[in-house]
């Protein structure tokens, strides 16, 4: 590939974790209760005011979408649940990717709810501000800090 340059950099990485006491359907529910999922129907086309003020009337935090790896971990013959979502605000990418556009490699952000062996129960995530930071911009830095603190909010409330 003549044309094509590759290039590789190394970024710090905060991996965060939240367990619960709860059960893994109780934090599920409860999480889909904080974070309704979002409602794709608006991000039609030319209809970015209506769009905007739907938005703005969402909740802080939405689940964007979900992928159940329990069929996945059934091919390794466990049996553990465990559901990565994507949770974001449209909003909140939006602010961030017009100042640096490859901050939408992040946005939404994956969220992991696990149940272990024993039945315990987490959620695990890697820190906006952290992934984020590789940007060196201050305007992705404020966006990223407090979706940092957005996220660590719900995930606690829904976790509780």
């Amino acid at each position: 590939m003549a044309n094509a340059r590759y290039s590789t950099r190394v970024i710090p990485v905060e991996h965060v974790t939240i367990r619960s006491t709860k059960s893994f359907e109780d934090v599920r529910a409860k999480l889909a209760t904080l974070a309704p999922r979002i409602d794709d129907g608006i991000f039609t086309l030319g209809e970015s005011t209506r769009a905007f003020r739907e938005l703005e009337a969402c909740p802080p935090l939405t689940i964007f979408g979900q992928r159940d790896h329990r069929a996945l971990l059934a091919i390794a013959g466990l049996t553990r649940r465990s559901i990565q979502f994507d949770i974001g605000n449209p909003l909140t990418a939006a602010k961030m990717t017009c100042h640096q556009l490859s901050a939408g490699l992040y946005a939404p952000i994956r969220v992991l709810l696990r149940e272990d062996d024993d039945g315990g129960v987490a959620f695990e995530y890697d820190r906006p501000a952290s992934v984020f930071g590789q940007f060196g911009s201050d305007n992705v830095d404020a966006v990223a800090q407090q979706l940092d603190r957005d996220l660590q909010a719900l995930l606690e409330a829904a976790a509780a």
